[in-house]
C-alpha cells in the first residue's frame, strides 16, 4: 500500500463497515508532537498557514494545502521520534477533526514516501520553490508575527550549508564547493533571519539556493528589503557579511544597527587593537565562562575601514583580549557596531547572541533531518526545507503558550524520547480512502447492531497486531 490521504466522512465508513469492509481499526493517542500541533490547531496557527500560502489549485476539487502541510509535518516530527516505523500521520482525533485529512501507509513506510513526487504532486506541481519560500516568509511575517503580537527588535543573520550525496549529480540547483583540504560538498545553502521572541526565537524569512553562492550575496536581497527590520533594531552577523556597502545601507537607509566581528588582515582590526594596547584600560569580559578574556572598548575606528566610493558611517569596538592564547594572532579579537551608545560589554553581550541560530541550525539538521531528501527535484526539495521549517517554527511557538510552559529550556528530542503517550477514548476507522472518528461507546452501539457475519469481519481487523 503506498502512502495515501484519506478524507474524513464517518456516514461513508459507517455503510461500508455494515458491508464487512475495514482496512485499519486505530485507537487515538497523542504523542507530543501531536500535542504540539494540536495546540497550533486550537490557537489558530495552522490557520496562518492556510492565509500564507494561497492555494493555487482549482477550488473544491483538493485536499486542503493547511492539511498536506500539516500531516506532512506531523509524519516527519512521529518518524523522528519513534524507532518503529510509521504507519498514520496524525494518530490524535482531535487534530483529525479539525483537518479532515490523514496520511497512512499500510506497509508502515510512510517517511519515505512524504516528499516523492507522487504523494503530494497535485499541491507541488502548482508552485515554483521560490512560491514555497515566499509563501513560508508571508506566513510567519504577516500572519504568526502579529498574532502573538510580536515584533521581534533584535535579529541574527546567518547561512547553513545543506549537503547532498556528492556522488549523485541528478539534485537540481545543487552547487559544488570545495573546502580548505581540498574536499568537494555537494549542495545548498540556506539563509535564515532569526527573531529574539521572549525566550526563544523565530526564523522570521529564509532564502534558499546553491551551495557556492557567497552568504553575503544569498541573503542581501533579502535583508536590504525584509519587512521584519525596523528603524533602530539590531542585525547580528558574522564575519561572512562584512561589507562596507551592506553596513552603511542598513544604517543609512534601514536605520538598523548591525554588530559583526573584524577579520583579523583588516587596517581597522589593526588600528582598534593598537589604541586597545596604548590606551590599556582592560576589564573583565562580562560573560563568567570567559574568565580568561578581558575587553575594553575603542572608539571611532570607521574612518579606518573606508570603501572609496561608499564613504563611511561611524563603528565604534570592543576588543577582547585572551591571555591563554598561545599565538599573537588569536589573542584579539575585534567586534564592532553602528549603534555608537553601546558600551565594550553590551557590543559582546549582543553578539554573544548569534550563537542561538547555531543552535536553531543544529536541531534542524540533528532531529527535524531537514537534509534527508526522498527527492532530487528542487521544487520538492524547497518544500521539504519550508516543512520542515513550519515544524520547527510550531515547536517554537509551543513554548511560549500555557500548553507548552513546562517545555521551555527543555530540548525536543529528549522531551519525545521520555514522552508518554495519551490514549483517548475514540477510535479511527479507515477504509479505502476514507476515515471515521467514533466514540468508544457509539462503535460499540454500532458494532452491536451489525450482522454476526459483519462483526466478524470487523473483529479480525480490530484484533489485527496495533501498528
Amino acid at each position: 500500500m503506498v502512502a495515501r490521504f484519506c478524507k474524513r466522512d464517518d456516514q461513508t465508513v459507517k455503510d461500508l463497515m455494515r458491508q464487512g469492509k475495514l482496512d485499519v481499526f486505530n485507537q487515538s493517542c497523542s504523542d507530543l508532537h501531536e500535542e504540539i500541533l494540536f495546540a497550533m490547531s486550537s490557537n489558530r496557527f495552522l490557520d496562518c498557514v492556510d492565509k500564507g500560502f494561497p492555494d493555487k489549485r482549482k477550488a473544491n476539487s483538493v485536499i486542503p494545502s493547511k492539511a498536506i502541510i500539516t500531516s506532512v509535518i506531523a509524519a516527519k516530527m512521529q518518524a523522528h521520534q519513534k524507532l518503529t516505523d510509521a504507519t498514520f500521520a496524525i494518530r490524535d482525533h482531535r487534530l483529525l477533526e479539525d483537518l479532515g485529512y490523514n496520511i497512512i501507509d499500510g506497509e508502515g513506510k510512510l517517511p519515505k514516501y512524504l516528499f516523492k513526487e507522487g504523494t503530494v504532486r497535485h499541491l507541488l506541481t502548482k508552485y515554483e520553490s521560490e512560491d514555497f519560500v515566499r509563501n513560508y516568509n508571508s506566513t510567519v511575517q504577516d500572519y504568526i508575527l502579529p498574532k502573538l503580537d510580536a515584533s521581534p527588535n533584535i535579529h541574527i543573520l546567518d547561512c547553513t550549508k545543506i549537503p547532498v550525496n556528492i556522488k549523485n549529480k541528478n539534485y537540481e540547483g545543487a552547487g559544488l564547493v570545495k573546502d580548505l583540504n581540498g574536499n568537494y560538498t555537494q549542495g545548498y545553502k540556506l539563509a535564515a533571519l532569526r527573531g529574539l521572541f521572549n525566550d526563544t526565537g523565530i526564523i522570521e524569512e529564509i532564502c534558499f539556493g546553491s551551495i557556492n553562492i557567497h552568504d553575503l550575496e544569498l541573503s542581501k536581497d533579502m535583508v536590504c528589503n525584509s519587512k521584519a527590520l525596523k528603524p533602530g533594531d539590531i542585525l547580528i552577523c558574522d564575519r561572512g557579511f562584512l561589507s562596507r556597502e551592506f553596513i552603511n545601507y542598513m544604517k543609512n537607509e534601514r536605520k538598523v544597527n548591525m554588530f559583526i566581528p573584524l577579520r583579523k588582515n583588516m587596517i581597522a582590526t589593526e588600528m582598534a587593537i593598537e589604541i586597545a594596547k596604548l590606551e590599556n584600560k582592560w576589564r573583565p569580559h562580562p560573560n563568567p565562562k570567559r574568565m580568561n578574556q578581558k575587553i575594553t572598548f575603542v572608539s571611532n575606528i570607521g574612518p579606518y575601514y573606508e570603501a572609496e566610493k561608499d564613504g563611511y558611517v561611524d563603528l565604534n569596538a570592543c576588543v577582547v583580549y585572551d591571555e591563554t592564547a598561545k599565538k599573537e594572532e588569536n589573542k584579539y579579537f575585534v567586534f564592532v557596531t553602528t549603534d555608537l551608545a553601546m558600551s565594550a560589554e553590551m557590543i559582546v553581550k549582543t553578539y554573544e547572541l548569534r550563537t542561538e541560530i547555531e543552535e536553531d541550525f543544529r536541531q534542524i539538521k540533528d532531529f527535524w533531518k531537514i537534509e534527508d531528501f526522498c527527492s532530487t527535484k528542487f521544487r520538492t526539495i524547497t518544500f521539504h526545507i519550508i516543512c520542515t521549517l513550519l515544524g520547527y517554527l510550531f515547536w517554537q511557538i509551543y513554548k511560549t503558550l500555557p500548553e507548552g510552559k513546562e517545555c521551555v529550556g527543555k530540548c525536543l528530542p529528549v522531551l519525545s524520547k521520555s514522552y508518554i503517550s495519551k490514549e483517548n477514548k475514540y477510535y479511527i476507522c479507515y477504509v479505502e480512502d476514507k476515515f471515521g472518528i467514533f466514540m468508544l461507546t457509539d462503535y460499540c452501539d454500532f458494532f452491536a447492531s451489525c450482522s454476526e457475519e459483519v462483526r466478524a469481519k470487523l473483529k479480525w481487523v480490530m484484533n489485527k497486531k496495533k501498528r
